[in-house]
């Protein structure tokens, strides 16, 4: 298996991390509450969702957009394949090695970045101390720290892509915001909350959209080739259709029309 492979979940190879170590409250996204390390009441025995195939329609999505990069299946590889329930640490490592899995996820896609190739041994070197990191014992990791550390790298070949720079919407408030064929090509919309945007014909080739919010995002027609740290969960979250143009590394969302 590839170092890339190695950051997508594989739910088969977890035992159901996702529906007990998370916390969540009743809202649009999750049909009830359920507080940190209970098992959702939809886990079965044999750590499976028993509403996987219609999570949406049983007011769940906020299920369907969740992405462990793969920590689930390290977790339960680490602890020997036993359960949360003979092992309770198996919960207080998931979100540490999740947080650890994504900061890897960006850092391999930097290194896929031609332009970035001045910085593709920093970025292994990076990439190499978290993953020596994520091999050991995770309790007390400051996952926070470690990001500190990544971004000026991450921000960097976001640059080195992104010449000459488009728009500079880091941290905006976009919601709702009407950007329906918006020049958005080289933008960065870094941590952008776009909840409910209508970026419908948008052209968004090489934005950086690292942390940028798509929930309710209306994609259909928007051009996403080449977008920077774009994640599948971002896009699970968004609604568009199969005009929309992607990375060839992500797919388009089953719930899309």
């Amino acid at each position: 298996m590839s170092f890339r492979e190695r950051l997508h979940a594989d739910c088969a190879s977890c035992v159901g991390l996702c529906c007990v170590a998370p916390a969540f409250a009743k809202s649009a996204d999750f049909a009830i509450t359920k507080p940190a390390g209970k098992p959702c009441p939809n886990l079965r025995a044999d750590s499976r969702c028993g509403i996987h195939s219609r999570l949406r329609e049983s007011g769940f999505p906020g299920c369907t957009v969740f992405d462990c990069f793969g920590a689930g299946q390290r977790i339960t590889a680490a602890f020997g394949g036993r359960s949360w329930r003979e092992e309770p640490g198996m919960l207080a490592a998931f979100p540490i090695m999740r947080d650890l899995h994504e900061l890897l996820y960006f850092l391999a896609e930097a290194r896929s970045m031609p332009a970035a190739a001045p910085l593709y041994a920093q970025l292994t070197a990076m990439s190499d101390k978290i993953d020596a990191i994520a091999s050991g014992d995770v309790a007390g990791v400051d996952p926070g720290a470690l990001r500190a550390e990544a971004n000026p790298l991450l921000l960097e070949a976001s640059s080195l892509v992104r010449r000459p720079a488009g728009p500079d919407h880091r941290g905006a408030a976009l919601f709702g915001a009407s950007l329906r064929g918006a020049s958005l090509r080289r933008a960065s919309l870094r941590g952008a909350t776009l909840v409910g945007a209508d970026l419908r014909q948008a052209d968004l080739r090489e934005a950086d959209v690292i942390g940028a919010d798509f929930r309710g995002a209306d994609l259909r027609g928007a051009d996403l080739t080449g977008a920077l740290y774009l994640t599948q969960a971002q896009l699970d979250a968004a609604r568009g259709d199969a005009r929309t143009r992607l990375p060839a590394a992500l797919h388009h969302p089953a719930h899309w029309t």
